[in-house]
C-alpha cells in the first residue's frame, strides 16, 4: 500500500508508492455517473521528486476541476471545451506536448513509443490514453468564441501590462476584424473557414482601397490591419490547441502600403503662429500644456498626457521628464516599444510647462484619443495647421527635423525620439548635461505668459 497524504495539506491528492508519486483523488459523488474514472482517480506522476509531483498535481487538479464544473452544468459545448482543455493539461502534466493524432503520426518513432508506454501502464485511465494519443476531439467553436479564448487565454500575457484604456482599444481593434469577417461570412466554426471566406474579406477591402471608379475611402494600412488580426487569431488559436501545421487561409493576403508621413511644422510657423500670444488661449490649461510640451520634447501625445508626477523633474538643476512603462496602480500603462523608454531634457517653453503642471495632465490621463481629437479640432477651427495634411502629431516630426537641421548627433536624435538604435547598446547615450546642452540648440523663443 502507498502512503496517503492529507488532502488538506500542500501535498493534497498525492500518494507515494515504492518511491513514485501518484495523483489520487476521489470523484465527487454528485457527478460519479458522469466521469468514467469514478470513484477514485489514480495515476502515476512518473517522478520521485516531491516538487515536480506537486507541479504535475496542480495541473491535473485544475483540469479535473474544470471538467467537473462543465459536467455539472451539463452543456454540450462547455463539456467539450472542458474535456479538451483537460486533455491538454493532462498530457502536459505527464511531460508530453499535446498533439492531434495526425501530428503524432509524423513524430519520431521513439516519441510515439514513449506515448504508448505511458498509456500501457496499469494505472493509466482511458481518459489519459485518449489525451496522450491525441484522439480527444477539438471542440467546435465559432470565430467569435475563438476570439474570446484568444483574448482570455492565449493573449492574456499581452494584455497584462496595458492600462484599462489600452486593453479596451486592443480588444475593440481585434473584435472589429472578427466583426468584418462575420458580416461577410457569418459566425462560422473556425475550423471550417476556407480561403474563399478569407478572400471575401480581402475583396471587401480591395474595393475600398483601390476602387474601379472614384477615390479610395480607406487606406491599405486599414485593410492590412484587419487581415493581419484575422491571420494572427486563426494561427494562434490552432497553435494553442495543438494543431500547429494547419494551413492558414489568411496567409499572404494584404495590400502594398505607400509610405505616408505627416508633414512637419516649420520652426517659423511654430514661432509665428502657434507660440504667438493668444493663439492657444481658447484651449483649457492642460490641453495647452500638452501642445507646448510636445514642441520642445518631441514626445508622442500619449506619452505626454500619461506622465505621472514622479516622472516630471522640472525643478532639477537639469530639468527632464521620464517616459517609461508604469507597472501597477491607477497609472498602469504599457509603452509602445522598449526603445520608447527614455529621458528627455527639458528646454525652452517645456520647462515652464512642467513647472506649472508638475502633477502631469490628469484630465487626459488614459484619454489620449480624446486629447488628440480636442487638439486637432481646435487647430483646424483656428487655422493653426498650415495645410489639411498637418495634424497634432506633426509637432513630433518638426522636433526631429529641427534636431537634424541643428546638427545634433544621429544616435542622440533617435534616442530622444524613442526610436530603435541599430547597434549593441553601450553606455547610457551620453550624460544628461551633454544631452541638455545639445537640445538647447533648438529651443525656440517664447513669451512665458502663454503657458
Amino acid at each position: 500500500m502507498g502512503r496517503r497524504i492529507d488532502d488538506s495539506s500542500a501535498d493534497r491528492h498525492l500518494t507515494k508508492i515504492r518511491g513514485i508519486y501518484y495523483y489520487r483523488r476521489r470523484v465527487p459523488g454528485n457527478i460519479g455517473a458522469l466521469d468514467s474514472r469514478s470513484p477514485i482517480i489514480k495515476q502515476s506522476l512518473q517522478t520521485t521528486d516531491l516538487v515536480v509531483a506537486r507541479s504535475k498535481r496542480d495541473l491535473l487538479e485544475k483540469a479535473d476541476g474544470e471538467l467537473w464544473a462543465s459536467l455539472i452544468m451539463g452543456g454540450d459545448k462547455d463539456e467539450a471545451r472542458a474535456k479538451y482543455d483537460a486533455a491538454v493539461k493532462r498530457v502536459e502534466a505527464l511531460g508530453f506536448t499535446f498533439h492531434t493524432a495526425r501530428e503524432i503520426a509524423s513524430e519520431p518513432l521513439d516519441k510515439i513509443l514513449k506515448r504508448i508506454e505511458t498509456i500501457l501502464a496499469p494505472s493509466a485511465p482511458v481518459m489519459q490514453a485518449a489525451a496522450i494519443l491525441g484522439t480527444v476531439d477539438a471542440p467546435k467553436v465559432t470565430i467569435n468564441q475563438a476570439f474570446k479564448i484568444y483574448r482570455t487565454q492565449i493573449a492574456a500575457d499581452q494584455l497584462r501590462d496595458k492600462s484599462e484604456a489600452q486593453r479596451r482599444k486592443w480588444v475593440q481593434q481585434k473584435q472589429s476584424a472578427v466583426n468584418y469577417f462575420v458580416e461577410l461570412n457569418e459566425d462560422k466554426h473556425i475550423d471550417e473557414i476556407t480561403r474563399a471566406d478569407a478572400l471575401k474579406v480581402y475583396n471587401f477591402w480591395l474595393k475600398r482601397i483601390a476602387p474601379d471608379k472614384g477615390e479610395a475611402t480607406h487606406t491599405a494600412t486599414a485593410g492590412n490591419r484587419i487581415l493581419s488580426d484575422l491571420k494572427i487569431l486563426y494561427g494562434r488559436y490552432f497553435t494553442h490547441i495543438g494543431d500547429r501545421n494547419r494551413e492558414n487561409p489568411f496567409a499572404d493576403l494584404g495590400f502594398i502600403e505607400k509610405k505616408r508621413s505627416r508633414p512637419p511644422f516649420s520652426a517659423t510657423w511654430i514661432k509665428d503662429s502657434i507660440l504667438k500670444k493668444g493663439a492657444l488661449a481658447g484651449l483649457n490649461d492642460e490641453a495647452r500644456g500638452v501642445v507646448l510640451a510636445m514642441i520642445e520634447t518631441g514626445a508622442r501625445p500619449s506619452e505626454i498626457c500619461n506622465l505621472l508626477p514622479e516622472h516630471i523633474h522640472a525643478n532639477d538643476k537639469l530639468p527632464y521628464i521620464e517616459v517609461t512603462a508604469i507597472e501597477d496602480g491607477e497609472g498602469k500603462r504599457e509603452i509602445k516599444t522598449e526603445s520608447s523608454k527614455r529621458i528627455i531634457p527639458l528646454v525652452g517653453i517645456a520647462v515652464e510647462v512642467f513647472k506649472k503642471h508638475g502633477g502631469g495632465f490628469p484630465r487626459y490621463r488614459h484619454k489620449e484619443t480624446h486629447m488628440s481629437n480636442t487638439l486637432n479640432k481646435f487647430f483646424k477651427n483656428n487655422g493653426l495647421f498650415p495645410t489639411d495634411k498637418h495634424k497634432i502629431y506633426s509637432f513630433r516630426h518638426a522636433f526631429e527635423d529641427r534636431m537634424k537641421e541643428a546638427g545634433l548627433d544621429a544616435e542622440l536624435r533617435r534616442s530622444l525620439m524613442g526610436h530603435t538604435i541599430d547597434r549593441p547598446n553601450y553606455g547610457e547615450g551620453g550624460s544628461l548635461e551633454w544631452r541638455h546642452t545639445e537640445l538647447q540648440k533648438i529651443a525656440l523663443p517664447f513669451d512665458a505668459s502663454i503657458v
